[in-house]
């Protein structure tokens, strides 16, 4: 499998979807189905049982996945996109928009 473009701690913004211009930190990414999930991005409520964790049960506000195509990295304010170099014997990220390694 190829490298991902975007890692867990990231700092993104929204492109398209519902959240549009909003930014967050990317809390997992899930691989097999090229969605990230991000802080306070895509915003769901779920029904949840009283458990040992929550013993009232009740409504849960929580993050859902979102693609990772909706999503660009920022990169000192500015989205930028991501391309790869070699450096030191070592595949690194680079921001296109500025040259900066992003690792």
């Amino acid at each position: 499998m190829s490298m991902m473009k975007i890692k867990k701690g990231d700092t993104v913004t929204v492109i398209a979807g519902k959240d549009k211009g909003k930014e967050g930190k990317v809390l997992s990414v899930v691989k097999k189905d090229n969605k990230v999930i991000v802080q306070n991005i895509n915003m769901v409520n779920k029904h949840s049982k009283p458990s040992a964790a929550n013993p009232n049960g009740g409504i849960v506000s929580m993050e859902a996945p979102i693609d990772i195509s909706n999503v660009m990295i920022l990169d000192g304010g500015k989205k930028t996109r991501v391309g790869f170099r070699v450096e030191n014997g070592k595949k690194v990220r680079v921001a296109k928009a500025t040259g900066h390694v992003l690792d």
